[in-house]
């Protein structure tokens, strides 16, 4: 998947040092993707991400490194959950709205998904802004859904169908 500024594709080997200084080693990105936190590159176990289904890659198209992943998980029939987290040092620059965007497109035409799904903890206010960019909209509340860095989570779930997409 291309799109203006952004490749998003499979995993490599050699995304490693990339994922861990982008997702799980920066704590701002921890504080609303879940994600392992990794001490140190040799702590992370990085080997079960290449090739994994359903994680992608999130890449600056102009230097093909990894700023970001994102993935669909939790698959019914018709419907699938994505998640998505980009490195704190590339946030406010619109680069998880268009990733977003293009991966629904995806989901959409080439997987087949009827319905996808997103969720954000409350007062997450930049993943309620993207969700809503890309024609997503509230649809439940969890209370205490999880337990995330040792504290009961709340999560409110947006989501868009195939029909709805502009």
């Amino acid at each position: 998947m291309v799109t203006e500024r952004l490749i998003i594709d499979g995993i490599r080997e050699s995304d490693k040092e990339d994922y861990f200084h982008n997702i799980s080693h920066d704590r701002k990105v921890l504080e609303t993707f879940i994600c392992r936190y990794a001490e140190s590159l040799e702590k992370l176990d990085f080997s079960s991400y290449p090739g994994r289904d359903g994680l992608f890659a999130i890449r600056l198209r102009e230097t093909g490194r990894l700023i970001g992943i994102i993935l669909y998980f939790d698959y019914k029939p018709g419907s699938c959950e994505i998640g998505y987290g980009i490195g704190s040092e590339y946030w406010d620059r619109g680069y998880a709205t268009e990733a977003v965007s293009c991966f629904l497109d995806f989901l959409f035409r080439e997987k087949g998904f009827e319905t996808v799904y997103a969720s954000f903890f409350p007062g997450n206010c930049s993943s309620r802004r993207v969700m809503k960019k890309c024609g997503m909209s509230f649809c439940r509340f969890s209370e205490k859904k999880l337990t995330y860095l040792g504290v009961e989570r709340d999560l409110k779930y947006y989501s868009v169908s195939r029909s709805g997409r502009r």
